[in-house]
């Protein structure tokens, strides 16, 4: 199993009770011509909708709800989650389903139109971050605030993994089940995303909460290898240069599943741009510090 070198908690379909039961009532489902993506809005408030975007590729977006930050972003706007194609309960009868980043972008401008929005507040974490640059390259008169947090490089092969660096024994173990894993062992699968999410995060009692409060879900390995193969084709450092919308580059301080410097260098690539550091976060700030998220977030939304 090589969750490692995938940027992902964006690697987890988080099935927790709290979330199937809260959530799900909201979701709903519409249809592209090759697609069906299920979305939710939770929250409520005069400003406008933030959407967000969850990493991956290959897994669904209930790993976000395992924090109290998009509960108080809700107190005043709708905040939108939704399920990218062939995961979670995006799934349909779409034999001929296109698994790619031009799929992905049209889903979510798909998404735009559905939700009536005439432009986008868009948050995209991990490798819904890299999503969120490809979109905003492509759509760029559709987003009013554009946040990228803890995303894979812009060439994605210049993403920089720390894990080997840092946690050569937890990358040992998660190795040892790679074999099971990848003959479909259940137990093997999940083992691996313990070992892996146990690597994202710069407290331990944050680490062991998480992992309490979660159970792995369904993956699709068919989903994240060919999306993830199909981003080899892509750079996107040239676009950075012409976004001219307000944008935010959120890193965790202690992030091993993305360094910090690949955070730093889309900042400065983005003339104008807005660059936070949580200092006391790993992969996944709104769990880790959600009061100083919040705080920042809506501070950036504001104007």
């Amino acid at each position: 199993m090589q969750l490692p070198v995938r940027f992902s908690v964006m690697v987890l379909a988080l099935l927790v009770a709290r979330s199937a039961t809260a959530h799900e009532e909201r979701g709903r489902t519409f249809e592209t011509p090759d697609a069906t993506i299920y979305y939710e809005v939770t929250g409520s408030g005069a400003a406008p909708p933030l959407v967000v975007v969850n990493g991956g590729p290959g897994f669904d977006h209930t790993y976000l709800h395992l924090t109290t930050a998009w509960d108080s972003v809700g107190q005043h706007r709708p905040v939108v989650f939704y399920d990218q194609r062939g995961n979670g309960r995006s799934l349909g009868n779409h034999p001929k389903q296109a698994q790619n980043l031009k799929a992905e972008v049209d889903d979510l401008e798909a998404l735009r139109v559905q939700l009536k929005l005439d432009r986008l507040d868009l948050i995209g974490h991990s490798w819904g971050g890299y999503l969120v640059m490809a979109y905003a390259a492509l759509h760029p008169d559709r987003i009013a605030h554009l946040v990228i947090m803890d995303a894979g490089a812009p060439r994605i092969k210049d993403t920089i993994y720390r894990f080997d660096d840092f946690y050569p024994d937890a990358v040992e173990r998660q190795n040892s089940f790679a074999f099971a894993d990848e003959i479909g062992d259940p137990a093997a699968t999940a083992a691996g995303i313990r070992e892996y999410l146990g690597m994202l995060f710069y407290s331990t009692d944050h680490r062991d909460a998480f992992l309490a409060a979660m159970s792995p879900g369904a993956y699709s390995r068919a989903v994240n290898a060919a999306v993830y193969a199909d981003l080899d084709r892509y750079d996107l450092n040239p676009e950075l240069a012409k976004f001219r919308f307000p944008t935010l580059v959120l890193t965790g301080r202690f992030d091993i599943n993305v360094a910090p410097a690949v955070a730093f260098r889309i900042h400065r690539a983005i003339a104008g741009s807005q660059f936070h550091v949580f200092e006391r976060s790993g992969h996944l700030p709104f769990v880790e510090q959600p009061e100083e998220f919040v705080t920042v977030l809506e501070q950036f939304l504001a104007h």
